[in-house]
């Protein structure tokens, strides 16, 4: 495994800047998600509460996104991520100060939840788009994909851990504080880059609506996508949810504090960063199909045999597996989707692809915490386990199909070509 390998996208000056300024961001972002999730716990003890904040904190991502991928394809797309990076700072300065006045209540964090969710609805399809005009280079997109979620989850590792002793020490507004300060380094890489300007999209004169109806007539007609979406949407529902009942687990199943959390946060992310390694590591995007459904099976029967964990060191084992398994799903479904999508509906394709993994998660968070209130968190992952194995066998008899369209675009844009 060579590091040149791994990094070659890094040579294009402008990914380089956002990787760098990207991953500092997260790193606080992922600081602010731990220290929420416990500070909801600590003021409630409630899994029922739990599932509302994550469900009111993703939702708008589920209702908006698809209209963001409409405005994703007609503006330009660096100007959409620096408002939306500086929205995003602003509400994590006004998260830090009510914490740190002592002022804060359940209803503010659900509030700021929402106004988040819906900054990110733009954020996300915007930023996905935006991999495409900073590589240049469809054959380059596999690897800045990769990198993309290495930096999330290289973040992921260093964020929850650094949260963990933190709220320990000092307390959860001191991770919102820092998560505002950190956008400033993506939000000034975004401004030092030099992006040639976009060709202007030939629906910018259509109406919204009718943009958003080509969108979903695109997406899901359109055999590869419709099934890479669907089954991106089970995995959310179904099996996401364990990240909003980790406080459960941390600290009545393991009996730990917040060092716990943060720990089983950071196993997931060293799963995930490997996975990531792993990915960008790879010259071809040949074969990543059939990566799809054995990644989600790994994820499945990881999640399964979490649920049943009741030791420290097993249950963070069995987060790397998970962490591996997921990301690898992702970024394999990203890196085909944007692969083979037409140029002008890039935007609206990442916007579904954002509805389909992070805007349904909050039908599962509000699934979890129901059914965790009810039946126990361990039954609870157990049956979302086991959709997710389903829909896994389910999609992997759909290769086959899925070869025979793929194959040709691979061909008409170069990439069989290029990597026989």
């Amino acid at each position: 495994m060579h590091l040149k390998t791994i990094f070659h996208t890094l040579r294009y000056r402008n990914f380089r800047i956002f990787f760098v300024g990207q991953t500092i961001s997260l790193t606080g972002t992922w600081m602010q998600s731990i220290a929420m999730s416990w500070l909801v716990y600590r003021l409630t003890n409630s899994p029922f509460l739990l599932g509302i904040v994550g469900f009111t904190s993703q939702i708008p991502t589920f209702i908006l996104s698809p209209f963001a991928g409409v405005m994703a394809d007609r503006w330009n797309r660096r100007r959409i991520l620096i408002l939306t990076q500086t929205l995003s700072m602003a509400q994590a300065f006004i998260l830090a100060i009510l914490t740190l006045t002592g002022t804060i209540k359940v209803w503010h964090i659900i509030s700021l939840g929402i106004i988040l969710g819906s900054i990110n609805s733009l954020d996300i399809p915007a930023r996905q788009s935006f991999i495409v005009e900073m590589v240049e280079r469809k054959e380059n997109l596999g690897n800045a994909i990769a990198l993309n979620s290495l930096m999330f989850n290289a973040a992921r590792l260093v964020g929850p851990s650094i949260a963990g002793i933190l709220i320990a020490v000092i307390g959860e507004g001191v991770c919102f504080l820092i998560n505002g300060v950190s956008f400033l380094a993506v939000i000034i890489s975004l401004l030092a880059m030099r992006i040639d300007s976009p060709k202007k999209s030939e629906t910018k004169n259509s109406h919204v609506l009718e943009g958003l109806k080509e969108g979903f007539a695109y997406a899901f007609g359109f055999v590869p996508i419709r099934f890479i979406l669907s089954l991106l949407s089970i995995v959310s529902i179904m099996g996401m949810s364990y990240v909003v009942l980790m406080p459960v687990f941390a600290r009545d199943v393991l009996k730990g504090g917040p060092g716990t959390l943060g720990l089983l946060m950071a196993s997931a992310g060293v799963g995930a960063l490997t996975a990531t390694v792993y990915l960008a590591s790879r010259k071809t995007i040949l074969g990543l199909g059939k990566m799809i459904p054995i990644s989600s099976s790994i994820f499945a029967l990881g999640l399964i045999a979490f649920s049943l964990s009741h030791f420290m060191w097993v249950s963070s084992f069995l987060l790397m597996l998970i962490g591996f398994g997921v990301m690898v799903h992702m970024a394999a479904s990203n890196t085909i989707l944007q692969t083979i999508v037409d140029d002008d509906k890039r935007g609206r394709i990442m916007s579904l692809y954002t509805m389909a993994f992070m805007g349904t998660a909050p039908l599962g968070s509000l699934l979890a915490g129901s059914l965790a209130t009810s039946i126990g968190v361990t039954n609870t992952l157990i049956i979302g386990g086991a959709l997710c194995l389903v829909a896994s066998a389910l999609f992997a008899t759909k290769l086959p199909v899925l070869r025979k369209i793929i194959h040709p675009i691979y061909k008409r844009i170069g990439i069989i070509q290029i990597y026989p």
